[in-house]
């Protein structure tokens, strides 16, 4: 039985200066995610049950953090998936008490759990992966994805008064500049839109390594 309060964190690191923009930050990689996508370089966090003793303990974060205020200026969660968490928003509220500001990396499949978070005002930057064009989301996504939840993401995020980011992994091998001239089209004007850098030697498919 899940509780309120349930979130499997997969990984724990304590400070970044280049993960959430204007803020020293730790980040939290919470465990298991709804995709497969070939190019995923955190392989190990898509499984949504990992063996306990990979799991970090929530109050030995929760402890470093409080330790680490003052110095520290805001917590990314990420993943994985991190609203397929059970205790995400329980967490959040947490972490704000601590006078940290929140940034939330996310695929943009559970729109839902996004305008709840929006709405009660616990984040502060979304940073939202967009996998492909429509056409080629089951490709890049390793999963059937239901768009209609992805487009609804896009113009949450967009409309909302958080800071935010929608971002592209281009993996040469699967995706083109036409497919990237699509996904642009999907973005609305005010949004900021960046392509990343895939890198190779962490790929979930083998054969993206070649």
């Amino acid at each position: 039985m899940h509780s309120e309060n349930d979130l499997a964190i997969g990984g724990f690191q304590p400070f970044t200066l280049s993960d959430f923009p204007g803020h020293p930050a730790a980040i939290v990689f919470t465990q298991g995610c709804n995709f497969c996508c070939p190019f995923c370089h955190n392989g190990s966090l898509i499984p949504m049950k990992a063996p306990g003793d990979r799991l970090v303990a929530l109050d030995d974060v929760l402890s470093v953090l409080q330790k680490r205020r003052g110095r520290l200026g805001g917590l990314v969660i990420t993943g994985g998936e991190p609203t397929l968490q059970k205790g995400l928003t329980n967490f959040i509220r947490k972490i704000r008490s601590m006078d940290l500001s929140i940034k939330l990396d996310t695929n943009g499949s559970r729109p839902w759990i996004l305008e709840k978070l929006i709405n009660e005002g616990l984040l502060d930057f979304i940073a939202m992966d967009i996998k492909a064009p429509p056409e080629k989301y089951r490709l890049l996504s390793g999963r059937q994805v239901e768009f209609d939840l992805i487009a609804k993401s896009i113009e949450l995020i967009a409309k909302s008064q958080v800071r935010h980011l929608f971002r592209t992994t281009f993996v040469r091998a699967l995706l083109n500049e036409d497919d990237i001239a699509a996904i642009r089209c999907l973005i609305p004007e005010n949004s900021r839109y960046i392509t990343q850098r895939f890198h190779a030697e962490h790929a979930l498919d083998q054969k993206l390594m070649e």
